[in-house]
């Protein structure tokens, strides 16, 4: 996995020559003071680099262009320290393939009120120099995030540091390999979608490779590698000796040797498997994809490209925030008279990332597939805000889903459910949440996460250029509706704009 400290976000002022050298140069000594800030926030993941200020069309073209051909930046902070005609930006915004951030602050905090006149005036007009950008920024309908507050407020802080999280997701995203592990699920539709069109819009691939492929390496895997990997499992999680020693373990130990090797070597971020395609391994791969996932691979289960995808990019933005994230599904119902809850679970790989506490390590039949038992790590989720988030291709367009949950903590203990697990109440309850989800055609399979908010997958979201559905405390069923019916016109008058 990428970290996102080898990134930099450019700090961009935009200003013009009429205010004369003085102002410019005040201009620009504010902006290095802000974006030195910026830069050594601890919240703040990425290095923010203070560019430059620019005055002149060329120049705004130039550095947009700079931009572009930079791979270390992921985006640009933009901000009009006084007022910068927006013709000059056009050329520029339409050539620019990085996102943007728009900050509307203000060197000075406070008012000088004994002291104002109108060289200050000339000097610290954001306050309308930010509403002509913002005006050209809209007319181009550029999506870009808008962080209003003065630099120094934690607020605008944290915002910032979620937008450059997401910006850091979508250079993730736009850079992923995707091994299709045999094929999808027969017969299921939501884990199916068009990857053509998914590359054309955001440069992910997607390929398919035969289990065989997979199973040569695990086959060449030394029994030195695999007892090494046994006593590890031994050290991180619990077990008995009866499972440390078993051949179950073992052949759980050499599918993730062998498996890890595969993706590596082919340079693949993300990957699915089908428990109905394992020929050539002993069993469904269950602790390896456990474990991958927790070293930042994202994993779909049944040929889930999508949400593999979408759980790299995730692991890439959530990177040191605790809480952990995993791909989910919506496994049961504890139904109940104004408190209905959802059980998510897995047949094995949940991500260890989300635990509460020490994981334990246990053989079980798996009870589909046909092969032998599986290992796998067993354990709970600790209470707490979670996210769950589906990508769903709708023919036209790709839509991302979120549904803000509460993780509970189980009432009861659950000895005879060999997988990891979590309860969850969804927002505003699980009957509107799931005829909402339903209605807005959402996967059973999601990203599931205890790290990032809806903040971060709205950001992503105005980068990728997918439309966002949201489901939290404040959603009624009839207004979701006509949503879903108002973004069908929306995204069939303007989608060769958005």
């Amino acid at each position: 996995m990428i970290n996102l400290d080898q990134f930099e976000v450019w700090f961009v002022t935009g200003s013009q020559h009429l205010y004369g050298d003085t102002i410019l140069e005040n201009v620009a000594r504010h902006s290095e003071e802000i974006a030195g800030f910026f830069d050594r926030q601890d919240r703040i993941p990425v290095r923010i680099k203070y560019k430059t200020v620019v005055k002149t069309p060329d120049e705004i073209l130039n550095i947009c262009r700079e931009a572009n051909n930079a791979r270390e930046c992921i985006g640009l902070v933009l901000w009009m320290h006084t007022f910068s005609p927006a013709k000059m930006w056009i050329n520029g915004l339409q050539v620019l393939n990085k996102p943007f951030v728009h900050l509307h602050t203000q060197y000075n905090t406070e008012i000088p009120w004994s002291e104002i006149d109108m060289d200050f005036m000339n000097e610290n007009q954001s306050a309308h120099g930010d509403r002509e950008f913002g005006f050209i920024s809209t007319r181009l309908r550029k999506r870009r995030k808008v962080i209003v507050g003065h630099w120094k407020e934690q607020e605008t802080v944290e915002r910032l540091a979620v937008w450059t999280r997401a910006a850091g997701g979508w250079f993730a995203f736009r850079n992923t390999k995707v091994a299709r592990i045999g094929d999808n699920m027969r017969e299921v539709a939501v884990t199916e979608g068009d990857k053509v069109e998914a590359q054309i819009q955001w440069g992910l691939s997607v390929n398919g490779y035969g289990v065989g492929d997979v199973a040569g390496m695990v086959n060449e895997v030394s029994d030195s590698d695999v007892n090494k990997l046994v006593t590890e499992y031994a050290d991180q999680y619990e077990m008995t000796a009866e499972v440390r020693e078993g051949h179950s373990l073992k052949d759980a130990a050499r599918i993730e040797i062998g498996l890890r090797r595969f993706l590596t070597d082919g340079g693949f971020q993300a990957f699915t498997d089908t428990f109905e395609n394992l020929h050539g391994l002993k069993q469904l791969p269950g602790i390896a994809a456990q474990r991958l996932m927790a070293d930042g691979f994202g994993f779909g289960a049944e040929g889930d490209w999508k949400t593999s995808a979408l759980l790299h990019m995730v692991k890439t933005m959530d990177q040191g925030l605790p809480g952990g994230s995993s791909f989910m599904e919506d496994y049961t119902i504890d139904f109940r008279n104004g408190n209905s809850r959802v059980l998510g679970a897995h047949m094995l790989e949940i991500c260890p990332s989300i635990a509460n506490g020490k994981p334990k390590c246990e053989v079980h039949p798996l009870g589909i597939g046909g092969k032998e038992d599986p290992a796998r790590l067993v354990f709970d989720v600790d209470a707490g805000p979670a996210i769950n988030v589906s990508v769903i291709d709708m023919g036209n367009r790709f839509r991302l889903l979120v549904n803000e949950v509460d993780a509970v903590s189980p009432e009861n203990q659950l000895p005879n459910l060999p997988v990891a697990r979590v309860l969850w109440d969804a927002h505003p309850n699980m009957q509107v949440a799931a005829q909402s989800w339903i209605l807005a055609g959402g996967a059973h399979h999601t990203v599931f996460s205890k790290a990032i908010t809806t903040e971060y997958m709205e950001d992503f979201a105005d980068m990728a250029g997918m439309e966002l559905v949201i489901i939290d405390k404040d959603t009624k069923t009839r207004a979701f509706k006509d949503m879903l019916r108002w973004n069908e016109v929306y995204y069939h008058l303007f989608q060769n704009r958005l």
